[in-house]
């Protein structure tokens, strides 16, 4: 009984509107990824699953949340490395843009990025380069498309640099998602 009493972790989605009081909008199930390789977005592969479902049941919640202002950047972040933030990022931008948004992903885990490995794209040049002026957004946006005809712009971190935190905290961070919000429907950034 002592254990139990002293367990505070959510275990439940009602536990998460009970606690924080705030309204749950999404539930994402464990995905399985039986043996595929890194580099595909469940939601590509499976568009027929119960985890697909899903997603397109959390974009339409995150659509109708913002009614009269419409979500145009998206930020998914977690408290621990593992937690899936690149999994739900990147299978969050390919629902939008299967519901036909234009889309860009953006890899803003400048310690340990993985959005390219996770699509299999380049990291050569990224957001980094962006900060340093050294190039402009086309330059460092590279496209990911699925055998389903869907495509996301991808910017992935480039180099990694000293200072991360005070990078994305800037006043220059603000004025590149400005000018990349301009281009598309959604940003959905991985943090």
């Amino acid at each position: 009984f002592l254990i139990e009493y002293l367990d505070d972790t959510l275990k439940v989605p009602e536990d998460v509107e009970r606690v924080l009081g705030i309204p749950l909008i999404g539930y994402i199930a464990d995905m399985e990824a039986n043996g595929v390789a890194e580099a595909d977005v469940y939601v590509s592969r499976q568009p027929r699953s119960p985890v697909s479902e899903a997603f397109r049941s959390l974009r339409t919640n995150l659509e109708f949340a913002a009614v009269d202002k419409p979500l145009r950047i998206i930020l998914v972040t977690g408290a621990e490395v593992g937690d899936g933030k690149t999994t739900v990022a990147t299978n969050l931008a390919a629902i939008f843009a299967q519901a036909g948004k234009r889309v860009m992903l953006l890899d803003c885990d400048l310690r340990r990025p993985s959005v390219h490995r996770f699509l299999g794209i380049q990291n050569r040049v990224g957001m980094t380069d962006l900060f340093r002026d050294s190039l402009d957004v086309e330059a460092v946006t590279q496209q990911w498309a699925s055998s389903s005809s869907m495509s996301i712009s991808v910017i992935p971190s480039g180099s990694l640099p000293p200072n991360p935190a005070e990078l994305l905290g800037s006043q220059k961070m603000e004025r590149i998602l400005a000018e990349i919000a301009s281009r598309v429907d959604v940003v959905v950034i991985d943090s």
